[in-house]
């Protein structure tokens, strides 16, 4: 039998509102908003210490002045097979730029399952550093997002990613998602 995971968590401000980071075994967990779509209730996030935190803090502090364009942090993703694929094609979409989810799905080589790429892109645990806001609709439209619309309009406003349908913003030699980083701990 394996041992309990330590869980502990930290809520920080951000200019989205506060972000409640989460730690299982000293890897980033989760990172979720105020009032976003799918986040576990309070009692999974363990008690509060932000000890495990400082790196993430310092890096999502980076981001938000605009310094930092790519997170590099232990990552516990917990989640299907699929889920976690999804998760690593997000992880590799650039700064400024967005994906479709029908790109996603082709990434995967599952071109029917725009779908299925949709909602496990709702269940992202780990909301900014695994960026689902970078994901929008085949017409460039913007579809759902955990954290709200406007929270995703902003967050692609502040990124300088432009809107339309991704065929016309980037070129289709950069739209191949490239392998994420892989600090990433999958389980």
């Amino acid at each position: 039998m394996s041992p309990t995971p330590h869980v502990v968590h930290t809520v920080a401000d951000s200019p989205y509102g506060p972000l409640t980071l989460v730690a299982t075994d000293s890897a980033l967990s989760g990172l979720y908003m105020a009032g976003q779509r799918h986040r576990p209730p309070q009692e999974t996030f363990g008690e509060p210490d932000p000890r495990p935190f400082t790196e993430a803090l310092r890096q999502l502090d980076a981001y938000f002045a605009g310094e930092l364009t790519r997170f590099d942090l232990p990552l516990r993703l917990t989640g299907t097979d699929f889920q976690r694929g999804v998760w690593e094609q997000l992880r590799a979409i650039p700064y400024g730029e967005t994906r479709s989810y029908g790109e996603l799905a082709e990434a995967l080589g599952k071109p029917g399952a725009s779908r299925a790429v949709g909602l496990a892109n709702g269940r992202n645990p780990i909301g900014i550093v695994v960026p689902c806001h970078r994901v929008i609709g085949s017409t460039g439209s913007l579809t759902g997002y955990g954290g709200g619309l406007d929270r995703k309009r902003r967050l692609l406003a502040f990124e300088g990613a432009a809107a339309g349908p991704a065929t016309a913003r980037t070129p289709a030699a950069r739209r191949t998602p490239v392998a994420a980083p892989d600090t990433a701990t999958l389980f």
